[in-house]
């Protein structure tokens, strides 16, 4: 057989050496040697070739505005969404999608070709929502965009968030979203997820809903959303994103709590990035980290995807689109240094976030879309240590990124000439 593209000599992430022979968009051979005629061939020798990164929680429709029309002066989640709240009415659809489209290439850069993006449904224009509908057809051809439609400001706390959200569904947008912790009172948010999850289960669509952002412990609104997926047989199609009071939860709570999201199917999204900027603010010490309990959840058969969620917006003001960054701390908040753990990390921004969006498509298996990222890594703990620069990315059998290796030229007292190190497993 002869093959668009192969890529050569790479390690999977399971340790087997490997050949990828790629014909069309489709993933044709993996093989401990392929000798056949290619198009093109990367040399990915000792290096891990991974499938892509996934992100299953994002907000495009605010990225890149960091600085408008003002900085978050408090850090807090509070203040994030007030400023927001006075950036909304400024906003331009050609902005939004300008925006939108540029992370989108720092994206591909980084291998990250599958992004969920919540979309505010809260702004009677829903300019926000008709951008990211664009954005998401124009770039098919590399990212899996993934929308959710979220009604920021509560959807019954803001008076026309209900009917926006059902018109943005109605858009096109494939996941329905909420934010209980945020309606006037606790009744309120029980009510919004039952009525949410009563939509997704009406029109066969999955629930990704902001649940218990917060550091109160009191905040429970997940144990709403497990039974609603129990009773309107949603499970594996529901996911509660943040899930930050579990950190301060009454552990014997707790012990009944997992079991109850384990038996009804609902995956976890916590974002260590923003949850340990943005929780903990109204603590002095000992100050709380804020992200949700991860090692217990996988203990009890949760499955967990780690999001990245801002990138330079009212929220956070760093970020590179670079989900090793995001294992990197979640491995750090976790606690999770086992050699074990540490690969699950990389999974949780590979697979298990795949998994959690439904991406039937996504793997490094034959007949398997050939979209995947070779990494200055040899194997995926090394990859989440060194945040491994992308030397080449593959999106539907199409080299869209590469790069080099990064090198350093020393010349140092003592030592025999200038030596050339690889910022990387050899030095």
């Amino acid at each position: 057989m002869e093959f668009d593209l192969i890529v050569k000599g790479g390690r999977l992430p399971d340790g087997r050496g490997a050949d990828i022979g790629i014909k069309g968009d489709r993933i044709a051979a993996i093989e401990p040697r392929l000798d056949a005629p290619a198009g093109r061939v990367v040399d990915a020798t000792g290096n891990l070739v991974a499938p892509p990164f996934v992100d299953p929680h994002f907000h495009m429709d605010a990225t890149l505005s960091y600085g408008l029309p003002r900085i978050n002066a408090s850090g807090t989640l509070l203040e994030g969404i007030a400023l927001w709240g006075e950036l909304k009415p400024s906003l331009t659809h050609e902005a939004v999608k300008r925006r939108a489209l540029a992370y989108c290439d720092w994206a591909v850069s980084m291998g990250l070709l599958a992004i969920r993006s919540h979309v505010d449904t809260c702004d009677d224009r829903l300019l926000a929502v008709e951008a990211l509908l664009e954005v998401r057809k124009e770039v098919a051809s590399v990212i899996d965009l993934q929308l959710v439609a979220f009604p920021q400001d509560g959807y019954y706390r803001s008076p026309t968030a209900r009917q926006n959200t059902l018109r943005a569904l109605d858009m096109g947008v494939e996941v329905v979203g909420g934010i209980p912790h945020f309606e006037r009172t606790m009744e309120d948010g029980r009510r919004s997820v039952t009525e949410l999850c009563e939509v997704a289960a009406a029109r066969g669509l999955m629930v990704d809903m902001h649940c218990d952002e917060t550091d109160d412990p009191l905040s429970r609104h997940i144990e709403q959303l497990a039974f609603e997926a129990q009773r309107l047989g949603l499970q594996g199609r529901v996911a509660g994103s943040h899930l930050t009071s579990m950190h301060s939860m009454d552990n014997y709570y707790v012990s009944k709590l997992l079991p109850l999201m384990a038996e009804a199917g609902v995956a976890a999204i916590p974002n260590p990035l923003i949850n340990i900027v943005l929780q903990g603010r109204h603590d002095t010490y000992p100050k709380r980290r804020g992200m949700t309990r991860v090692p217990e959840m996988l203990k009890a058969g949760i499955r967990v995807g780690f999001g990245q969620d801002c990138v330079l917006d009212p929220w956070y003001s760093l970020g590179t689109a670079d989900m090793l960054d995001v294992a990197f701390m979640g491995l750090h908040v976790g606690q999770m240094t086992s050699p074990a753990d540490m690969k699950r990390c990389f999974d949780m921004v590979t697979a298990e976030s795949a998994a959690i969006m439904g991406l039937a498509d996504y793997g490094l298996e034959v007949g398997r879309k050939a979209s995947l990222v070779v990494l200055d890594a040899g194997d995926p703990v090394e990859a989440v240590r060194l945040r491994a620069a992308r030397l080449c990315v593959v999106a539907a059998g199409k080299v869209v990124s590469e790069r080099d290796a990064a090198h350093a030229r020393l010349s140092l007292p003592g030592r025999p000439g200038s030596v050339s190190r690889r910022f990387s497993r050899d030095v």
